[in-house]
């Protein structure tokens, strides 16, 4: 008899117990061992939270958002609190420009847009990782024309048809050609010599911080401005790009064609006078050890790069990821 009384106390313990405890929170129901991404957040589903992430930044309210036990995040390239940053300054979204795309496989989402704090308006890409529909990762670069360190940075930005495109299965390309293409362009990119790692289509269009660098127009310009993507690369131009690192191949969007990738260009300032392979001479940019942290979107159109969205803003030299630590 002693052996039955003890198992029903135990039962009724834990009973009472749970009746006294408060249900968890919605954030501490994901299970830390598996945080993988679900199959059930389809592209609508990311989009919705993205659109939930957004609503909480425009009033400064984090405490809206529903985050992982473990979420991070950083802005430009440096982890910060939740709720630190652009979340105590920001005072408008720009509804006129936003690119965004998803990746139902990974369970990450991004945006391309212009935020507004006070009276200034930045370029900015956002990055979300979810997880049983929960944000676990957050990644902003935000290019703050007044401390970027950029020459060139406008918000300015005109909506682009291609982004929004969904591709007809005959020009899609398969997700790991997709990543190929975009890793061809950063080896094309780095220590460029001339040589083409990637295909480029020809009426392919590079924008940098909302400003074109390609197909220019104006016959002031140098020419390389003037020149389409795969010509700039042919010339051998970037040159002083020393090390393209660190890349990381974060959204691939197959129905729209688009990679999101993240990385660094790291210019060494050796070098000086370095020539063109039309036997043109030039003189690097960068004469100081320089870096840029960048996040980079590539629109895919049968394997072949045909729109390029970037935005990047200078670091410490060879300042590391927190991404990849």
């Amino acid at each position: 008899m002693q052996t039955m009384i003890r198992p029903i106390r135990l039962l009724t313990a834990a009973c009472f117990l749970s009746f006294l405890m408060p249900a968890l929170p919605e954030t501490a129901l994901a299970n830390e061992a598996d945080l993988t991404p679900p199959p059930t957040c389809d592209r609508q589903c990311l989009y919705g939270v993205l659109d939930e992430y957004l609503a909480a930044l425009r009033v400064r309210d984090p405490s809206r958002l529903r985050l992982t036990p473990r979420a991070r995040y950083t802005e430009n390239n440096v982890e910060l609190r939740i709720g630190d940053g652009v979340w105590g300054t920001i005072t408008a979204l720009d509804p006129s420009y936003e690119m965004r795309f998803a990746d139902v496989k990974a369970g990450q989402v991004a945006v391309f847009g212009v935020l507004e704090e006070t009276t200034t308006k930045s370029p900015y890409a956002l990055r979300l990782k979810v997880v049983h529909g929960l944000v676990d990762e957050i990644e902003t670069l935000i290019v703050r024309p007044e401390d970027s360190g950029i020459p060139f940075v406008t918000a300015d930005i005109e909506p682009l048809p291609v982004w929004e495109e969904i591709l007809p299965p005959s020009e899609r390309t398969p997700r790991e050609a997709m990543l190929a293409a975009a890793n061809g362009y950063f080896d094309t990119l780095q220590l460029n010599d001339g040589r083409l790692h990637v295909e480029f289509t020809d009426d392919c269009n590079r924008r940098e911080n909302g400003m074109r660098s390609t197909n220019l127009t104006d016959p002031k310009l140098d020419t390389i401005w003037r020149l389409g993507c795969a010509d700039q690369f042919r010339l051998g131009a970037y040159r002083y790009d020393d090390r393209v690192r660190d890349r990381r191949f974060l959204v691939v969007d197959e129905e729209r064609g688009i990679v999101l990738a993240g990385g660094f260009i790291d210019h060494e300032g050796r070098l000086g006078e370095f020539e063109l392979t039309d036997g043109t001479v030039r003189t690097s940019i960068f004469r100081r050890p320089h870096s840029f942290v960048l996040l980079e979107a590539f629109k895919i159109r049968k394997g072949r790069i045909q729109q390029i969205e970037a935005v990047f803003l200078t670091v410490p030299y060879n300042m590391p990821s927190p991404w990849t630590r």
